[in-house]
């Protein structure tokens, strides 16, 4: 077997470790905005579900329950105007399980492409290399990709990490030229319902998708509207039979969301108050950084939606990690999510009110 090491590039956040122990050596110890996990607490109507549903000694289905599957298509509905069967949902173990494995459960095979962003999540990648297909990138995919190749196309809309959103119009040009090549399109959209600037649209709207959702896949995540993270529940839905070409393959390798896992999706679907009331937090939080970060000299880029603020100083991203590090603030260097990031830094504002107000503090 080839080593790791040889198959797949280093983990990005491993480079980042002495820079993190920097900053963790200043005096009022480290504001940590490198990462966009989660720190406030559960909701308890989800912690309600999964206690109350805890006693569940029988195999799940790959399917999701009856229930669970109501809940994903009311919730597309709802929130989105988004027509889809329950029987064109599937619950995911996370959505990083599906990028990193979605190329192998393709059948994609050597020669196959891969496309995503230029600057992206570096799992997109890693799906495509342990498919051993090929990844490639593309600032407009129209332009920039040869179709007799690629076989999934991956949208990102709103961005990690810059935040930038595809309009309407924007994602039914790219639809309409994935359909005429008969290219799979998958478009993450795990932070659409944090938007600041703009309202995102998905890519199963029908103002993108003609109401047709063939060869087309939403992908979508509780983790950091719900502060799901822990739990490792997110969802897809769009092309049935495509749905069911994944379901048939998942049954087979049992990826499978626990009974208590989907009883609390079910919970945190159905609510709108502590979606609300995060969004709150992460509005606050957004703007003390932005303004903080703007007055300490940096040029903010896109960032109308997700949890980040896309930065630079003109400078090499590394020089500005290590600047901030000696105040104690961590964050990520855009080289991670590709070339064009290299004078960039992303900026998360998952940190508590306390440790935000820190970093406001010190930057100015």
């Amino acid at each position: 077997m080839r080593p790791v090491s040889e198959r797949l590039p280093v983990f990005p956040w491993d480079r980042l470790e002495p820079y993190k122990a920097a900053a963790a050596a200043h005096p009022g110890g480290i504001v940590d905005l490198s990462v966009g996990t989660p720190v406030d607490p559960v909701p308890d109507l989800v912690r309600a579900a999964l206690a109350e549903n805890s006693d569940s000694p029988g195999y799940p289905f790959a399917w999701g329950t009856a229930e669970l599957r109501e809940a994903m298509a009311g919730w597309f509905a709802r929130r989105l105007g988004v027509s889809v069967e329950p029987s064109a949902t599937m619950p995911l173990i996370g959505s990083k399980e599906l990028v990193g494995w979605l190329p192998t459960l393709l059948g994609l095979e050597p020669g196959d492409q891969v496309a995503y962003p230029e600057l992206a999540y570096p799992t997109y990648e890693i799906g495509a290399l342990v498919a051993r297909a090929e990844p490639v990138t593309y600032v407009d995919p129209v332009a920039d990709l040869d179709p007799s190749r690629v076989k999934l196309l991956w949208l990102n809309t709103p961005s990690n990490p810059t935040g930038r959103t595809l309009d309407a119009a924007e994602l039914k040009r790219i639809v309409d030229w994935a359909r005429t090549h008969g290219i799979l399109v998958f478009s993450d959209e795990c932070y659409i319902e944090l938007g600041w600037d703009v309202e995102p649209v998905s890519v199963l709207h029908p103002s993108v998708s003609g109401g047709s959702h063939d060869g087309l896949i939403a992908v979508h995540s509780l983790s950091k509207r719900s502060n799901f993270a822990g739990y490792r529940g997110a969802y897809l839905a769009g092309d049935a039979a495509l749905v069911k070409e994944l379901l048939g393959i998942r049954k087979h390798t049992g990826m499978m969301v626990p009974y208590p896992v989907q009883a609390a999706m079910i919970a945190a679907l159905g609510d709108r108050a502590h979606v609300d009331e995060q969004r709150e937090r992460y509005a606050r939080r957004r703007a003390a950084l932005r303004d903080a970060f703007t007055a300490a000299g940096f040029r903010i880029e896109h960032s109308e939606a997700s949890l980040y603020l896309w930065a630079t100083r003109g400078e090499p991203c590394w020089e500005t990690v290590d600047w901030l590090s000696r105040a104690g603030i961590l964050v990520a260097p855009g080289e991670f999510y590709g070339a064009a990031g290299k004078e960039f830094v992303r900026i998360a504002f998952t940190a508590t009110d306390e440790r935000v107000e820190e970093a406001v503090r010190r930057l100015a």
